[in-house]
């Protein structure tokens, strides 16, 4: 849907539902060079359990028209505005990285307006080292990759960045098991494939163009692997379904590893919003306000509602440690506040998605 802030359109993703006056809102505010999209899973869990949803694109970035604020302050006071021109009276905010600091400094401007404040991948001060600083505006290709690079966790799966492909795969292979009752569906096809033996002979009466597609590293389809998996599908499934989901993808940390899809719709994502504006290079000013905010130790004090902070525990961009003074600030100000430390690296909405999507529901009880 589009909201009339300012005579300016700001588009806000629903989750596909109808925005019903009756209904708690929850406003999703994300990061540097990123968008609406970032919340893609927890937008719609919450859209379908009793909350409108407002996961907005700020001013001047993809479907939002206007400036893009060039400040914390400014962000925070375009919110306002927002949640005004909706005629929404009180609402939880959920913000990322410099998404957190707008939703902190809008909590503390709006005071009892806000019902609940959640701090995705946060830090303060929030500030941006030099090179990368310098690299967003002048070699912004490059400071995609550095930014991309730092934001996820640097270790092998299945416990590093490409977590969210393989615990995806190992979801979807646990339901399609369950859905047969009767027959192990993994050890069938497993053995059928085993079994075959007249792949020669079929190559040798197919009559059609064809095409093979093959990974350069991939474990899954090379004879040595073969017995053992064969052998835990029918005995241990959940055994087998991690080995598949090893050998079924490269070991190589990212970006050229199992977490490279992740690492690469970052980029492209990045990309995106970066061409969005032609006018205003978004990604220099959103690290600028990153870097310059000064006033989140105050803002801390200023808020009257519960806190969430939500740390990857392998976050390279905002290292948990960082986010200790805000931390203390909220204990000293005597802030009901949940601190949750989940896998990973910085972008948690997609490197550890259900770990995020579980300390928001809890929190937004």
């Amino acid at each position: 849907m589009y909201i009339s802030v300012k005579d300016h359109k700001t588009y806000a993703y629903t989750g596909g539902k109808d925005f019903n006056p009756s209904q708690p809102t929850v406003l999703l505010i994300h990061g540097v060079l990123c968008d609406h999209s970032v919340w893609a899973l927890q937008s719609r869990y919450l859209a379908n359990h009793g909350w409108n949803v407002l996961a907005i694109d700020l001013p001047g970035h993809c479907k939002s028209a206007g400036a893009p604020p060039a400040t914390v302050q400014e962000a925070a006071a375009f919110v306002q505005e927002l949640l005004d021109a909706q005629g929404v009276k009180q609402a939880a905010l959920v913000g990322h990285s410099f998404g957190s600091l707008i939703a902190l400094q809008t909590a503390a401007n709006m005071g009892e307006r806000i019902s609940h404040l959640a701090m995705v991948g946060t830090a303060y001060p929030m500030k941006v080292s030099q090179p990368l600083l310098d690299a967003s505006l002048n070699e912004p290709e490059k400071a995609l990759h550095m930014t991309n690079v730092f934001s996820r966790a640097t270790l092998a799966p299945p416990t590093g960045a490409g977590s969210w492909v393989f615990g995806a795969s190992l979801a979807l292979g646990r339901r399609v098991l369950a859905s047969n009752k009767t027959v192990n569906v993994f050890h069938t096809g497993f053995n059928a494939c085993n079994n075959y033996d007249q792949g020669l002979q079929a190559m040798a009466a197919v009559t059609c163009p064809m095409l093979m597609v093959l990974g350069e590293s991939d474990q899954m389809t090379i004879p040595k692997n073969a017995q053992p998996l064969l052998d835990a599908s029918l005995n241990e499934p959940e055994k087998a379904l991690h080995m598949t989901n090893v050998f079924s993808r490269a070991t190589l940390a990212p970006p050229s590893g199992a977490g490279a899809w992740v690492f690469g719709a970052s980029l492209a994502l990045g990309r995106r919003v970066l061409a969005s504006n032609k006018t205003v290079n978004v990604f220099h000013t959103g690290f600028n306000a990153c870097n310059n905010y000064d006033q989140g130790l105050q803002a801390m004090a200023a808020v009257t509602c519960p806190v969430l902070m939500v740390l990857g525990e392998s976050d390279q961009m905002t290292m948990p440690k960082n986010a200790q003074p805000l931390i203390a600030q909220a204990k000293e100000s005597g802030k009901q506040l949940q601190v949750v430390t989940i896998p990973h690296g910085h972008h948690q909405m997609t490197e550890s998605p259900d770990e995020t999507l579980d300390a928001l529901k809890r929190f937004l009880r």
